[in-house]
């Protein structure tokens, strides 16, 4: 006997992993003092470029002699701008647990054609961080947006180290403590935890990485839209928002809402509160169910941001059928939208629950995944 549907529906179904959600504020009037139609070098638009990077400063808490820079295409347009201007001074130890640490080590070993180490683990475990020679260069992801799978701490990285930390944080910044002394290069989209608009990256630079740039020089070419260094010198300017392209200054009028709204529920400690809270409710209720379980093996590793789920049930045979199947009956209902698992990953479930979410709506969802399970589940016994 099929279930009966859940009265409470969430008042936003909005669950993508990215673009997620924006804050529970926002309007379209939120973006009405945009510069639009100005050009983003005039004061009025360097102005708010550098309110941008000075309120992430303070919201992160990023150190002030980190340099922080808005570059163009995302967090990939800034982990790939790290990663061809910094590499190649010494070997590097490439670190993978999901999709894209993978593609990550596909562009330093293929691409660059780098001495590299690889370091892998399969979806829902992650590398042991301790086992890396800090002595060369590390590339790794923070937090695995398509495995659920985090770093749990940085206690690990040598305080004193030769080798540069290269860290792709774009689902942990903003929802989890990031250790800046450990972290040499960090990157992050504003499209991830505080629900922005796409296609802008930042790149955040300590000053080893400065140190770095300013006495090596790549054996290759460098695009201009990679390149941080005129003259053997930083170019200060893109630290303080004369970007290297021409960016949206709606989206930046976006992100400066953001940022706002963070600040004004209590900063970081909220934001991760917030987070933590959405996750906890996912994990308890997996806890009280022998369907479904965090795909992350190791509770001390699962991720607050995009949690990602996998069904356990053994008479479920295809499992990349029954759990499309489940996402769009919930999208059909207009309870729980994109929330399949990324396409390079296990099947299963993804529900992103990030800062900007409402734990109100994370429960109010879950019985109605409960529902949406069953009536798969009859639904396979029928057809059987």
């Amino acid at each position: 006997m099929a279930m009966t549907k859940p009265a409470t529906r969430p008042a936003n179904p909005r669950f993508s992993s990215g673009p997620c959600a924006k804050p529970p504020t926002w309007t379209l009037e939120a973006l009405s003092d945009a510069t639009l139609g100005r050009s983003h070098r005039a004061a009025v638009g360097k102005d708010k470029l550098k309110a941008a990077i000075e309120t992430t400063r303070e919201v992160l808490g990023i150190p002030a002699d980190y340099k922080i820079g808005i570059v163009p295409a995302s967090d990939t347009g800034a982990v790939e701008m790290a990663m061809w201007s910094l590499l190649g001074e010494r070997p590097v130890e490439m670190v993978a647990w999901e999709s894209f640490g993978a593609g990550w080590v596909t562009d330093v070993v293929k691409q660059l054609k780098i001495e590299a180490n690889v370091h892998e683990a399969g979806y829902g475990d992650i590398v042991d961080m301790a086992k890396l020679n800090y002595d060369n260069d590390v590339v790794f992801t923070w937090n695995g947006t398509t495995s659920g799978v985090r770093v749990p701490s940085g206690d690990v990285i040598p305080a004193t180290r030769d080798g540069l930390t290269i860290c792709d944080a774009t689902s942990a910044a903003f929802a989890q403590e990031l250790p800046w002394d450990k972290l040499d290069v960090t990157t992050f989209s504003w499209q991830k935890v505080m629900g922005g608009e796409a296609a802008h990256g930042m790149l955040i630079l300590s000053p080893r990485a400065v140190e770095r740039l300013e006495n090596y020089t790549p054996a290759w070419p460098l695009p201009k839209i990679f390149r941080l260094t005129k003259g053997g010198k930083l170019i200060e300017g893109i630290f303080t928002g004369a970007t290297i392209n021409t960016p949206s200054m709606l989206a930046v009028e976006d992100y400066l809402f953001a940022l706002g709204w963070a600040k004004s529920i209590g900063g970081l400690d909220a934001l991760i509160h917030r987070a933590n809270t959405n996750a906890r409710a996912i994990w308890n209720f997996c806890a009280s169910r022998d369907w479904i379980a965090n795909l992350a093996n190791d509770p001390a590793t699962r991720s607050n941001t995009s949690v990602c789920l996998k069904f356990t049930d053994d008479r479920i045979t295809d499992g990349a059928a029954f759990a499309k199947a489940v996402a769009k009956r919930l999208e059909a209902e207009n309870i729980a939208l994109d929330i399949g698992a990324y396409r390079d990953a296990p099947a299963g479930l993804r529900i992103w629950c990030g800062a900007t979410v409402e734990t109100s709506d994370i429960e109010a969802m879950l019985p109605w995944l409960d529902w949406a399970y069953h009536a798969e589940i009859e639904a396979l016994t029928a057809a059987a």
